[in-house]
């Protein structure tokens, strides 16, 4: 296949997965994720905008394609005469890896597929895993994930890397500005200005690869969810409260455990880094780990690392106890012939105590 056919194959793929999930998204998620979009395709800078006029005629476009393709089936991928299905990773990368690409495939939240094409930068080994820096991307979908895990490789993609901390910045939260002043603070950063930004936006995104990374390594190392078990329940429960809360205690258990990104920023003393891992610790995660700014709170008054160790300790502690709880209820439900029942104890126990609802319990 031609480098620019296998370009048009992997983006006609990537926009057909958007055009079969983009109602999963709220208004202003798919707003976010077109945005970012956007700009990779026009090649801009995080922080360039174009005339509004000339963005909503780009999504009026793309929002036609989508209707017309949505029901067709994804294409295969033609390399050198050979089919390959477009889930094949290990034989589409053994073809295109030596060429200096990567291919990426595979499901994300709500069971959506997601696919890039991106070529390789360098390549380590990290943990007994493949590290695969990923630089320009030519093919992407709506998701900026700044990093992946693919098998025994473990990928960074600083592109999206690049647009997913700076969205982290400029669109953060009121109760999240404390921790980006903190981060900013001790990098030498007196002011969240663009300009100032721009200028050291380079230095800090740098400085945060290893956070994205070791997340992912956290997570191919952690063995407190069993994989079947896990992937069980994210196939009977896609886009749902349970695969959310799913995701969130794995997502913790990654960053908390011995070879996630947390022990190593407290390890080196990277208050940067911590600081911005409190800016990306948000949604579900931090209503159900509060503790993780209480941990924080206290070693900024402090400066004491060996407390916030100990917090994130805890914290991994009790994240083990709540993924194996979400798996034993799984599998009751399972055995009884009756996931509902296991779903809606899962709401119950991690749920509703965070939004305020009732919390019997099934017989």
């Amino acid at each position: 296949m031609h480098p620019k056919a296998l370009v048009e194959t992997i983006r006609y793929n990537c926009d057909l997965s958007d055009a079969r999930f983009a109602g999963h998204y709220s208004v202003c998620g798919l707003a976010l994720r077109l945005r970012d979009l956007f700009k990779w395709e026009h090649r801009l800078d995080p922080w360039e905008e174009r005339d509004a006029a000339e963005v909503l005629s780009w999504i009026d476009r793309k929002e036609q394609l989508w209707e017309r393709i949505q029901s067709d089936d994804f294409v295969s991928i033609d390399i050198d005469g050979t089919a390959y299905d477009p889930f094949d990773t290990t034989g589409i990368n053994a073809c295109l890896m030596p060429r200096g690409l990567f291919y990426g495939a595979g499901y994300a939240q709500s069971l959506k597929p997601s696919f890039v094409l991106g070529r390789v930068e360098a390549h380590r080994r990290n943990s007994g895993l493949n590290v695969l820096h990923i630089g320009e991307e030519l093919a992407r979908d709506l998701l900026t994930l700044p990093a992946l895990s693919q098998g025994e490789d473990i990928v960074l993609r600083k592109e999206a890397a690049r647009m997913f901390v700076w969205d982290q910045i400029f669109y953060i939260t009121p109760s999240r500005q404390p921790f980006l002043r903190f981060a900013l603070k001790h990098a030498g950063i007196e002011t969240a200005d663009p300009a100032a930004l721009q200028s050291r936006f380079s230095d800090l995104l740098a400085g945060l690869y290893d956070v994205f990374v070791h997340h992912e390594i956290g997570e191919h190392k952690d063995t407190s969810f069993n994989t079947d078990t896990w992937r069980s329940m994210i196939a009977a429960f896609p886009h749902s409260p349970v695969e959310l809360v799913s995701r969130a205690v794995k997502d913790m258990l990654a960053d908390t455990g011995p070879s996630g990104p947390l022990h190593a920023i407290i390890d080196a003393r990277q208050s940067v880094s911590l600081g911005f891992y409190l800016v990306f610790h948000d949604g579900l995660g931090r209503q159900l780990y509060p503790q993780m700014r209480t941990a924080f709170e206290d070693f900024a008054r402090s400066g004491r690392w060996a407390a916030m160790k100990e917090g994130v300790r805890r914290i991994h502690h009790q994240a083990g106890r709540d993924a194996a709880r979400l798996m034993a209820l799984f599998e009751r439900g399972r055995a009884r012939g009756d996931l509902d029942a296991a779903a809606r104890q899962i709401q119950r126990e991690f749920l509703d105590p965070i939004q305020g609802g009732p919390q019997q319990a099934d017989d």
